[in-house]
C-alpha cells in the first residue's frame, strides 16, 4: 500500500542549482522514509470465538515500533464503518457504528512495542466476517486483513416420537441456538450414518439457526439410534438417544415368561418382581407428572381469580418508549419523545414501571411478548436505581424473567433456564405478597415457569424492559392483555 510523504522544505539560497537542490531534497528525506516504513501483520489463521463469549483480534508492526502515537482503526468492508478507531493518544467512540458501541475495548499494554489488539465483548452472529486493522503514523500507513469465525453450540437435541409412518413410528429429532448452520443426523449404535425422512435447517432470532431432521424406526432397526447436532466451525456437537424396545415392545412379554420357566419358578418370581417394580415406577413417575401439571395449572387458574388492571406509568418511562393512550402498549422507538425531565424517569435503558403500587394482598396480570427477541418482565421493590447499570437479582430488588440471545431464563445468579421447549409469547405474573411468592406462568401452554420465594416489605411495582430494536428485530410491542375469567370473559378494559 502507498504512503503518504510530505515535501521537501525550500532552502533561502538563490544560488542553489535545481539539480542540485533536487538531489539534496532526495537524500534529505532517504533516511525518513525509510525508517517510516512499516508492515502490519495479524493472525494467518482466522480467530473463532464463542457466541455470547469474547473475541480478541491481534495485530502488531514489523518491524517493532511504537503505535502509541499513530492511528490506529478497526473496521469493517467500509472504511467508514468504524468497530473502533485510537487517535492522538486515546480511543475515539464518535465515529464507531452502533452494533458495537459498549463492546468494544483496544488491549494497549505492548502498544510501544507496535502490538494491539482489539477485544469484543458480548460476540453476535452480525460481528462473523472480515475485520481491517489499520496503523497509520504521520508518513505512512499500511493494514492488514483479519477474519473473525463466530461459533455457537444450541440446545441438546430433543427427540420426540410424533405417530407411525410407513409401517414404522416417525421420530423427529429438534435443537435450537445455532450458529453458523449445523449438521445433523441420526446414528445407530455403531455410530454409523441412518438414513433420514426429512432434515431442515431454518432461521431463528437473533442470526442463529435451528435444526429439525426426522426418520422411520421400525422393528427391524437398530436397537439404539442416536440424533447427532454438530457445529462444523469447532467440530463440537450434541447428542440424544432413543431406545427401540421402549417404542415397540411392552415391558412384559412371552420372551420373558419362556426364560423365567426354563430358570425355575424362583428365578421367574424374582424377573417378575423386578418388571413389575420397574413398570410400576413408570407409572408412579408417569402419574406424578401428571398430577404435577394438572396442579400447576389450577394454581394458574387460581392466580386468574387474582386479576387487577395494570397500567404503564408514564413519568418512569424511557425517553425512547411510546407508550398508548390507555397506557397497556409500551414500543421502543429510535426516537426520543419530548417528555418532561422529573427524578422518577429511566435515564440508562429502556424501562418503565407499571402504575400500581403493591404494598400487601394478591395480584396478577399478563404480557404479551408476541415476536419480539429481547424482553425483561416481574416485579421490582421501590426505589430502584434510574440512571447506570444493575444486576437484575432478587437481592437487588427485582424478580422477573427475561429473554436473552434467544435464552428464556428467570433472573436468578446465575440464571435459571426456563423448561425445556418452553418459548412463551404471553407471560402471566402473580404476586402472593405475604406469601412471599412471585410466580410465572406461560398463558401460551398453560405451564408453570418458575417461582420466586422472598419475604417481601415495602413497595413493589411491575417492571417492564422492552429492549433496544435493531434494524427490523425486537420491534414488537410489549402489550399489558385483558385476562379472561372462567367463564371467558375478560377482567379489565
Amino acid at each position: 500500500m502507498t504512503g503518504k510523504v510530505p515535501s521537501c522544505s525550500r532552502r533561502s539560497s538563490e544560488s542553489l542549482a535545481l539539480p542540485g537542490y533536487l538531489t539534496l531534497c532526495l537524500a534529505l528525506q532517504a533516511p525518513r522514509l525509510g525508517s517510516a516504513q512499516f508492515r502490519v501483520t495479524g493472525p494467518d489463521r482466522p480467530v473463532t470465538a464463542p457466541l455470547g463469549g469474547e473475541a480478541v483480534l491481534p495485530c502488531h508492526l514489523s518491524p517493532r515500533m511504537s503505535a502509541e502515537n499513530m492511528e490506529v482503526r478497526w473496521y469493517r468492508s467500509l472504511f467508514s464503518a468504524v468497530v473502533h478507531l485510537y487517535r492522538d493518544g486515546q480511543d475515539q467512540y464518535g465515529d464507531q457504528i452502533p452494533e458495537y458501541r459498549g463492546r468494544t475495548e483496544l488491549l494497549k499494554d505492548d502498544m510501544a512495542s507496535g502490538r494491539v489488539s482489539l477485544r469484543i465483548r458480548d460476540v453476535r452472529p452480525s460481528d462473523d466476517g472480515k475485520y481491517n486493522c489499520l496503523f497509520e503514523s504521520q508518513v505512512f500507513f499500511e493494514e492488514a486483513l483479519l477474519e473473525l469465525q463466530v461459533a455457537g453450540l444450541g440446545s441438546a437435541p430433543d427427540i420426540s416420537v410424533e405417530g407411525r409412518q410407513d409401517g414404522g413410528i416417525r421420530v423427529v429429532c429438534r435443537s435450537s441456538g445455532w450458529y453458523p448452520e449445523p449438521q445433523v443426523l441420526w446414528r445407530d449404535l455403531q455410530g454409523q450414518p441412518l438414513p433420514t425422512a426429512s432434515e431442515k435447517i431454518t432461521p431463528e432470532a437473533g442470526g442463529l439457526f435451528r435444526a429439525e431432521i426426522a426418520m422411520v424406526i421400525t422393528e427391524e432397526s437398530n436397537q439404539k439410534v442416536s440424533c447427532c447436532v454438530r457445529n462444523p466451525r469447532v467440530n463440537q456437537e450434541r447428542e440424544s438417544a432413543i431406545f427401540i424396545t421402549d417404542l415397540f415392545y411392552p415391558w412384559f412379554s412371552p420372551w420373558m415368561l419362556a426364560l423365567g420357566g426354563i430358570l425355575g419358578v424362583m428365578l421367574g418370581v424374582l424377573i417378575a418382581l423386578a418388571f413389575c417394580s420397574r413398570r410400576q415406577h413408570r407409572l408412579k413417575a408417569a402419574h406424578q407428572a401428571e398430577k404435577d401439571k394438572l396442579q400447576a395449572e389450577l394454581r394458574w387458574r387460581r392466580a386468574q381469580l387474582c386479576a387487577v388492571d395494570v397500567t404503564l406509568d408514564p413519568d418512569t418511562a424511557h425517553a425512547n418508549l411510546v407508550l398508548s393512550a390507555d397506557g397497556k402498549t409500551v414500543t421502543y422507538e429510535d426516537r426520543q419523545q419530548d417528555r418532561p425531565d422529573n427524578p422518577e424517569r429511566f435515564r440508562t435503558y429502556p424501562v418503565v414501571l407499571g402504575a400500581s403500587v403493591f404494598t400487601g394482598g394478591r395480584f396478577y396480570w399478563e404480557v404479551e411478548m408476541g415476536d419480539k427477541t429481547n424482553w425483561t418482565v416481574g416485579v421490582c421493590r421501590e426505589p430502584v436505581i434510574r440512571t447506570g447499570k444493575v444486576k437484575l437479582t432478587p437481592e437487588n430488588g427485582y424478580w422477573t424473567v427475561w429473554l436473552r440471545h434467544g435464552k428464556y431464563e428467570a433472573c436468578t445468579f446465575p440464571p435459571t433456564p426456563f423448561p425445556q421447549g418452553v418459548r412463551p409469547r404471553r407471560v402471566g405474573i402473580f404476586l402472593d405478597y405475604e406469601a412471599g411468592e412471585v410466580s410465572f406462568y406461560s398463558v401460551t401452554c398453560g405451564s408453570h415457569l418458575f417461582t420466586f420465594t422472598e419475604t417481601f416489605s415495602g413497595t413493589l411495582r411491575p417492571y417492564f424492559y422492552t429492549g433496544y430494536r435493531v434494524g427490523g428485530k425486537n420491534a414488537a410491542p410489549l402489550v399489558i392483555c385483558p385476562v379472561p375469567d372462567q367463564s371467558g370473559e375478560h377482567h379489565g378494559p
